[in-house]
């Protein structure tokens, strides 16, 4: 595998690739142009082939990419030919679709615990996970080699639980909190903020509607 430096972009991208090509593989679909999948996508052929050739020579001249062999190294690359186990915080209703997802889920990326600090919701189920309270947190991950953690709690806890799970040896947080988190630089932190995401459809209708007030006047 080459080693360069990637960057945030490629590597966000490569799970679109994987989902199209999964849908393809299911559609008994054997390969695949770089052009074909940029149609599929809307994405640029060319910034597709530059993003694969980060990690290797993937295609075949005259054929594409074989789409069984694109999805094991993309899944390689990704590291989730490996099962990663995650603790969920917070079971609300975002954290109960999360583990319903997670249930039907063929990724590798498996739930296996979920923890709460509200007294009433210990010891409920959701599906086949036992909500645990907190002081439990840090032995769970060691016990069970948790290495993420996704957050679904309010916005003035989030801090609070993201330090628990770094003290207890975590390697990476979702953050589903609209509030940005402190950690250590070894720790990888990603927010996925529905707030911040609706206010940028918000400026993109709003754009939409101005553009058409303004073909109406021409």
């Amino acid at each position: 595998m080459k080693q360069a430096k990637i960057s945030d972009a490629v590597v966000k991208r490569l799970p679109i690739y994987l989902q199209v090509l999964n849908e393809l593989k299911a559609r008994e679909i054997k390969t695949i142009s770089s052009q074909e999948l940029g149609s599929r996508l809307e994405f640029n052929p060319a910034q597709i082939r530059k993003d694969l050739a980060y990690f290797g020579d993937f295609g075949r001249k005259g054929i594409g990419y074989e789409v069984d062999y694109l999805i094991d190294k993309i899944r390689h690359i990704l590291k989730i030919n490996q099962t990663i186990h995650v603790a969920l915080i917070g079971a609300g209703n975002l954290g109960h679709a999360l583990c319903n997802y997670n249930k039907y889920s063929n990724d590798n990326m498996q739930i296996v615990a979920v923890f709460d600090s509200y007294e009433p919701k210990i010891g409920t189920k959701i599906n086949t996970l036992t909500v645990q309270p907190m002081n439990e947190l840090a032995e769970t991950i060691k016990q069970h080699n948790i290495r993420i953690g996704i957050i679904t709690v309010p916005a003035q806890e989030a801090q609070n639980v993201a330090n628990q799970l770094i003290a207890g040896g975590i390697e990476g947080i979702l953050n589903f909190a609209p509030t940005i988190l402190r950690a250590p630089e070894e720790v990888r932190v990603q927010h996925a903020d529905f707030t911040k995401e609706l206010l940028s459809l918000a400026y993109y209708l709003n754009n939409k509607e101005e553009e058409q007030d303004e073909s109406s006047v021409d």
